[in-house]
């Protein structure tokens, strides 16, 4: 005997670009695990997905938002930078009781700015649509970004509907008709002013390989377009202008070669004079991604233990 296929499943033509959560797989511990969900499409490029991980207790729980770095270029969802253990990223987040949502993106080369920021925000309102088949609190979102992702994650914070083309900033990728705002931001080691990294030497690419100079990847378009399209792409543009932004963690090394320590200092004043609260923590001498740090512990644990305090009833 034929069986019909579930009702959910009846979709029509043609189908919708998205779908809610399949049954998730239940660690030993409790953790939910939902695997390769995805977020959003767009044809022609391969879909975005996430990776959920939602640990044990009653009701909905804060999600915290990932989002990977790699000079928009390059990094996946399921791996911290090489100085952060996956292990510590992944305990110390589910620990706290917050829900950790991994998710990928456009890479610059695939598209430029802004689908990286589209998807970002198409990740959320993905998440706030099916925040109840994720055990997620809708209204107790933040985001987590480290390089790319810290400018991404800055931006995710700022931009809004009242932003210099927040329109045009949000997209229309994916979930459409869910709000994109966050409780909270951290960012680590982030670009937030791209027009003065324009011409910021770039360390030598690995032998036998080719790499592009991320920003102007990142930018698309030709070199008298960049400092217009670099300004549309900078954190700090909408730091200045608009509403009050959400909580601020900034930290990075002060001996960072590849996104100077300044670029943090800036977004803070930025942040201050806008009237948000922000926290500018200087890892002394490290380099990027926390290099010749003596110890990450516990700049992870500072980075959820903010989170967790803004991401609270």
């Amino acid at each position: 005997m034929t069986q019909s296929p579930p009702a959910e499943l009846n979709l029509g033509w043609p189908p919708p670009p998205y779908l809610a959560p399949v049954t998730p797989v239940v660690g030993d511990d409790g953790v939910r695990h939902f695997a390769g969900v995805t977020y959003a499409t767009t044809p022609g490029y391969r879909p975005r997905l996430l990776d959920a991980h939602v640990p044990v207790g009653t009701g909905p729980v804060p999600a915290v938002v990932w989002i990977h770095g790699g000079g928009w270029l390059e990094g996946d969802r399921r791996y911290p930078p090489p100085t952060v253990p996956v292990e510590l990223l992944h305990g110390a987040v589910l620990g706290a009781g917050l829900a950790l949502v991994c998710i990928d993106y456009r890479h610059s080369l695939e598209a430029p700015f802004p689908a990286q920021l589209h998807d970002v925000k198409a990740a959320i309102r993905y998440v706030r649509r099916f925040a109840d088949s994720f055990g997620i609190a809708p209204d107790r979102i933040g985001v987590w970004g480290e390089s790319a992702g810290g400018h991404l994650a800055a931006l995710a914070g700022l931009v809004g509907p009242d932003s210099p083309d927040g329109e045009a900033l949000e997209g229309t990728t994916g979930v459409g008709d869910e709000p994109s705002g966050v409780r909270v931001v951290v960012d680590w080691y982030g670009v937030s002013d791209v027009e003065s990294l324009l011409s910021h030497p770039m360390p030598p690419a690995p032998p036998g390989t080719e790499y592009p100079n991320p920003f102007t990847a990142l930018l698309g378009g030709s070199a008298d377009q960049w400092p217009t399209l670099a300004r549309a792409a900078s954190p700090v543009t909408y730091a200045k202008d608009g509403a009050t932004p959400p909580p601020f963690l900034l930290t990075h090394g002060t001996g960072d070669g590849l996104v100077p320590y300044s670029q943090s200092e800036v977004l803070a004043a930025a942040l201050k004079g806008a009237g948000g609260e922000v926290t500018l923590r200087p890892v002394d001498g490290a380099d990027h991604i926390f290099l010749g740090a003596p110890d990450i512990t516990p700049i992870v644990t500072e980075a959820v233990a903010f989170l967790a305090h803004h991401l609270a009833d």
